[in-house]
């Protein structure tokens, strides 16, 4: 089947969208499909263009097999509501040229990911012009983020925030497949005028071989300087607004008096900066730049407790792609997020839970399970088991090809398959699983002088 897959974010980058996007197209082009990818340079997290690629530069290249066209994009130094947009809306307008190009190719079916949606206009133009299937994959709901996050001022309510929801209603309904990465999220987008027969749930999914326990303590405990018996609390991932990471200096600061607990912090993004300066003089936290994918493993395996902060406003507008390498790592998470939302749901079965923005709540969670090694292990161990359950790469991309097959050959799909009744995330894998049966810098404190490279999100 010749697909064409349409984003602004593909390898290498290693972080986020990205990365699925890219192992997406890399699994479709090895079980014998024709892929071809338009996507933008490299950028993220970092926010500036990688080496070797040229921001205002068409390029072509191929990568594992798949065929890649770059098209320009504008990358703002710092990032703000008006700046985003114009950021997102040149890439939409440079990569109509590569589109009209690959319309003489006549893809069977154009895959847009979200963000961003100023690519849809496009996306859809291209389908129905060629008569190739439209399928829209949202990784975020990005007009919802933008008005909760206060990328955009004014909210929801506001004339320019009814203008943007009418004009994404508008826009999901004339796709002919939407899914997205949770069971809540894909329930929003029915919510905003999908059809639930259109809806498929496509979780985000990790490599349980390349990503599991390690039986020895990791070589980043050595390298930081930490004692063997010290508690590791990391965050490792993207450090922008979504993420709410200046929660992690509160409970640091308000953790001081605990020398037996230590903080690592890796990444990169808008806000580390801050995190920076507000680490730079507690002795018990580790602030890393971007690692290695091939020490992502070693990386998540220096942690007794994973934390994941949400910001409150963040909801269920995006499902953190980090905590598939959290739960394959076997390692205890903590997570803030809210009952009723995805994280909620997966992690309280398998980790612990506390209310999003409270640093007092996430300090004491920490405390208790730095107190108790077995309710971490259990917690581990159920972590890792949900991981290989659930979210292998194989059962998740069985959905994808089933949908695509019936896409090209004309089936009708019984519209129980795609339909998210269940009200976790993984019912929700599960349901899409049954569908497929069926037809169709420096361093902070610590000592670190890790080079600052690139790293797997997780």
């Amino acid at each position: 089947m010749r697909i064409l897959i349409y984003g602004l974010n593909y390898a290498p980058e290693v972080t986020g969208v990205g990365k699925y996007t890219a192992e997406m197209a890399e699994l479709l082009a090895a079980h014998g499909h024709d892929v071809r990818v338009i996507c933008a340079p490299p950028y993220y997290p970092q926010w500036r263009v990688h080496e070797g690629y040229r921001a205002g530069r068409y390029q072509r290249e191929t990568l594992r097999g798949v065929s890649i066209w770059r098209a320009p994009l504008w990358v703002p130094a710092q990032q703000g509501g008006l700046k985003r947009i114009v950021h997102l809306a040149s890439f939409a307008l440079s990569s109509l040229p590569l589109l009209a190009r690959l319309a003489a190719w006549r893809p069977q079916a154009v895959m847009l990911i979200v963000p961003t949606l100023f690519c849809a206009p496009g996306a859809l133009m291209l389908a129905r012009t060629i008569g190739a299937s439209s399928w829209l994959h949202i990784q975020d709901f990005e007009v919802d983020a933008a008005f909760d996050l206060g990328l955009l001022r004014g909210g929801q309510g506001s004339r320019l925030g009814r203008m943007a929801l009418a004009g994404e209603r508008w826009l999901l309904r004339r796709f002919d497949v939407v899914s997205s990465i949770s069971a809540r999220m894909v329930e929003r987008a029915i919510d905003k005028g999908v059809s639930a027969s259109r809806a498929v749930c496509l979780p985000n999914w990790v490599d349980t071989e390349a990503i599991f326990p390690l039986p020895y303590p990791s070589a980043f405990r050595r390298r930081l300087g930490i004692p063997q018996d010290n508690t590791v609390v990391l965050y490792s991932g993207n450090m922008g607004a979504k993420q709410g990471i200046e929660i992690l200096a509160d409970v640091a600061t308000a953790l001081t008096a605990r020398p037996d607990i230590s903080f690592v912090f890796c990444g990169d993004g808008a806000a580390k900066r801050e995190l920076m300066a507000r680490c730079e003089p507690l002795s018990n936290c580790h602030v890393l730049p971007l690692q290695p994918s091939s020490m992502l493993n070693e990386l998540l395996n220096v942690a007794d407790i994973h934390v994941l902060p949400q910001r409150a406003d963040a909801a269920d507008l995006v499902m953190p792609s980090k905590l598939t390498g959290m739960l394959a790592s076997g390692r205890a998470v903590v997570a803030m997020a809210r009952p009723g939302t995805s994280l909620f749901d997966v992690v309280s079965d398998h980790g612990i839970v506390v209310p999003p923005e409270d640093s007092a709540a996430l300090a004491a969670a920490i405390v208790d399970m730095a107190g108790d090694p077995a309710r971490r292990a259990e917690l581990g161990h159920a972590a890792r088991r949900y991981a290989k359950r659930m979210l292998s790469p194989q059962a998740i991309f069985d959905v994808l090809e089933a949908k695509l097959a019936a896409l090209a050959g004309g089936i009708a799909e019984p519209a129980g398959q795609t339909r998210v009744e269940p009200q976790t995330a993984a019912s929700g894998a599960a349901s899409a699983q049954q569908g497929a049966n069926q037809p169709a810098p420096q361093a902070g404190k610590g000592g670190s002088t890790l080079p600052e490279v690139e790293q797997s999100d997780v």
